[in-house]
């Protein structure tokens, strides 16, 4: 990594405490602040986890809506159980 780089990754996260809006929890407690979208690529990424993307028709993405709804999951995790499903056989 440059030093160009560490800088700008220094510099953002001593930034960071800067821009938080100023909202705090119970009792005076902060709110942890959501991961960035480096960071959470690199949570998913340890779990193993590929962005994989596919245009579906409309109806279909309906139903899969509605099936998570359902089982209340995670979109995420029904199209990944259906995929093994229909893998298996």
């Amino acid at each position: 990594m440059k030093a160009v780089q560490l800088a700008k990754i220094k510099g953002a996260k001593l930034g960071d405490g800067k821009t938080q809006p100023s909202s705090s929890g119970r009792f005076g407690e902060r709110i942890a602040p959501a991961p960035t979208r480096r960071e959470q690529r690199a949570v998913e990424q340890a779990h193993g986890l590929v962005p994989f993307a596919v245009k579906l028709e409309g109806d279909l993405v309906t139903q899969l809506h509605a099936l998570a709804k359902e089982r209340k999951a995670t979109l995420d995790e029904i199209v990944a159980e259906l995929l093994k499903k229909s893998l298996a056989g």
